[in-house]
């Protein structure tokens, strides 16, 4: 088998994880969906959970470029950092499932690669609030400090609202509109 059988059980994973969420991710259902014999997921991956966290790592590198390609196609660093949030909130909507995977499943295995990949997605996102930062869209405090407490109310934002929580008697309107609130406001000085 070859790499690109891996990338397909992968794929596979992710679309059966947006179609039917983590109970319809098993090694049978996505060898089915693939084409291939039952057990060859499993000369790619020991288990279900390492499964999953290939799709976790290969979406973590995805939104690292697009936070990436937000840094550098932005005019300045304010809409740069609108725009990351925005790929992130449009990650959310348009893949719940991999989205709870990905920021809210406690059951993924730490693979270091895993670890990595969502450090490095993090540290993309940083390197906006820096650059912010440095154009003075944004308070002069700690950088890593700020940058998780951006990404901790973007992702509060998102939570409360694919759970239903959220929402105008709350004071929220849609997670695109709080969010906006939240960089506004920070961007006040």
């Amino acid at each position: 088998m070859s790499d690109s059988t891996r990338d397909q059980l992968i794929t596979a994973a992710a679309s059966l994880l947006d179609s039917g969420g983590q109970e319809a991710v098993t090694l049978r259902a996505v060898a089915q969906r693939v084409g291939v014999s039952h057990n060859a997921p499993y000369r790619h991956f020991r288990d279900r959970a390492a499964l999953l966290a290939a799709v976790a790592q290969r979406d973590f590198v995805w939104m690292r470029g697009a936070f990436g390609a937000a840094l550098s196609g932005g005019p300045d660093a304010a809409a740069s950092l609108r725009t990351a949030a925005a790929a992130l909130i449009d990650y959310a909507h348009s893949h719940r499932a991999r989205y709870r995977l990905l920021f809210s499943d406690r059951g993924l295995m730490p693979e270091p690669e895993l670890s990595a990949a969502a450090f490095a997605c993090f540290e993309a996102f940083a390197a906006i609030v820096a650059r912010a930062q440095g154009e003075g869209a944004l308070p002069p405090v700690e950088t890593v400090r700020l940058t998780g407490l951006i990404y901790a109310a973007v992702h509060g934002a998102i939570d409360l609202e694919l759970g239903g929580r959220g929402g105008g008697k709350k004071g929220l309107g849609s997670v695109e509109a709080t969010v906006g609130l939240l960089l506004e406001l920070l961007g006040r000085r």
